[in-house]
């Protein structure tokens, strides 16, 4: 693989530490700040809400720039937003500081998948993605538990100068690796805005948020599912959540390869391996071993979708991918959010915290559904020869 794909991993490392390892510092936070904890989460939304404004704004209006230029300043905006979460003299700074810094999340990884299947034969497109979300998933492993320890032990200034020396880092590898690239399409505007008229195009976003949201709908709440249902210490929940994300990084490997060869039915069968391991969940809850495996395989099955549903757009929004791409980053994003509700709503006014898995499950399900109507969408648009290959 080409070491710009490295480069583009670097940056996902950097963004993905940035994203998550506030939730590791809402104590540290609140404490300095003379915040609410629940005040504190907000931070989590407001860069969450930040990532979904911005990622059709910044591409829409950079179409065309080259893409090592743009890739450069979303890089430099990330580094100045955690520079500025670093110095943030109050609460409200801090909120303006992560929003900043959420700006670029989005247009990386949307743009970023379309500069990483530039850079590859197009039989390895779907790796070369999941190489570059590998440093997303890296993030989970080392950068958000490093971080968390960082800003316990040493404030949680000093892990946004760490993300912000990260970010440096980054830039460095981009301007020396990434080569130059041509916007890919027109770059004009009209043309992204035609492509999300495509039924395929939205179908493809209701995928990503429904496919994936059913992660975060069970995910969300793993610790007390952890404690409450499986009877663990809650000192025990840390170390297994790294077995998910070490599953993350399998899954996430495993999907680019299986895509390459089969898009399709490497999406199909993603979803249908993430709903049964969502229900596997209901029985494993009340065995310790089990429940600890689960969990690996959750992440591997969470993972496994991402490069086959990144790949999905950019297929179908041939022409004028940017846009759509880093929509589809928004609707991994949306995903999250709703999947966390939907499970919130569960446990509040619902059934409670053991249907959880059910509720998870029948999201991503529903993510299946609209899979299997593109699918039957692509068959009555062109007619497969027995000789074709699904794409």
């Amino acid at each position: 693989m080409p070491l710009a794909l490295y480069a583009l991993a670097a940056g996902a490392f950097g963004i993905g530490t940035t994203e998550f390892v506030i939730m590791g510092l809402l104590l540290e936070v609140g404490r300095d700040l003379d915040v609410s904890i629940a005040a504190a989460g907000l931070l989590v939304s407001g860069y969450a809400l930040g990532v979904a404004v911005g990622a059709p704004l910044l591409t829409a209006t950079t179409g065309r720039l080259p893409r090592k230029t743009l890739l450069l300043g979303l890089m430099a905006l990330f580094t100045i937003g955690n520079l500025a979460c670093a110095l943030a003299p109050d609460y409200w700074s801090l909120m303006a500081a992560r929003v900043v810094t959420s700006f670029a999340h989005g247009t990386f990884f949307g743009v970023g998948s379309v500069v990483a299947t530039a850079l590859v034969p197009k039989n390895k497109a779907a790796s070369a993605i999941a190489l570059m979300f590998t440093g997303l998933t890296l993030a989970n492993v080392l950068g958000v538990p490093f971080g968390a320890w960082l800003g316990l032990h040493y404030g949680w200034r000093a892990t946004f100068w760490v993300v912000t020396a990260i970010g440096l880092a980054a830039m460095a590898a981009v301007a020396l690796l990434v080569p130059r690239l041509a916007p890919s399409g027109s770059g004009r505007l009209m043309d992204e805005l035609k492509v999300l008229g495509r039924p395929q195009v939205l179908l493809g976003l209701g995928i990503t948020t429904l496919g994936f949201g059913g992660v975060f709908a069970a995910f969300t709440y793993i610790a007390p599912v952890l404690t409450q249902i499986s009877g663990f210490s809650a000192d025990a929940v840390a170390p297994i959540l790294l077995l998910f994300g070490a599953g993350l990084v399998v899954g996430n490997i495993v999907g680019g390869k299986l895509a390459d060869r089969a898009l399709m039915p490497t999406l199909l069968g993603s979803l249908v391996a993430l709903a049964a391991v969502l229900i596997l969940i209901v029985p494993a809850s009340h065995n310790q071993v089990a429940m600890i495996v689960t969990v690996g395989l959750l992440g591997a099955a969470a993972f496994a979708t991402v490069p086959p549903l990144q790949m999905r757009i950019l297929a179908k929004a041939e022409g004028a991918p940017n846009l759509a791409s880093a929509l589809n980053i928004g609707a991994f994003n949306l995903g999250n959010a709703l999947g966390a509700w939907a499970g919130g709503l569960t446990i509040d006014h619902g059934p409670g915290l053991t249907a959880l898995p059910w509720v998870a499950a029948l999201i991503t399900l529903g993510g299946l559904a609209l899979a299997l109507v593109s699918r039957r969408l692509d068959r009555v648009a062109i007619p497969i020869r027995p000789a074709a290959q699904e794409v």
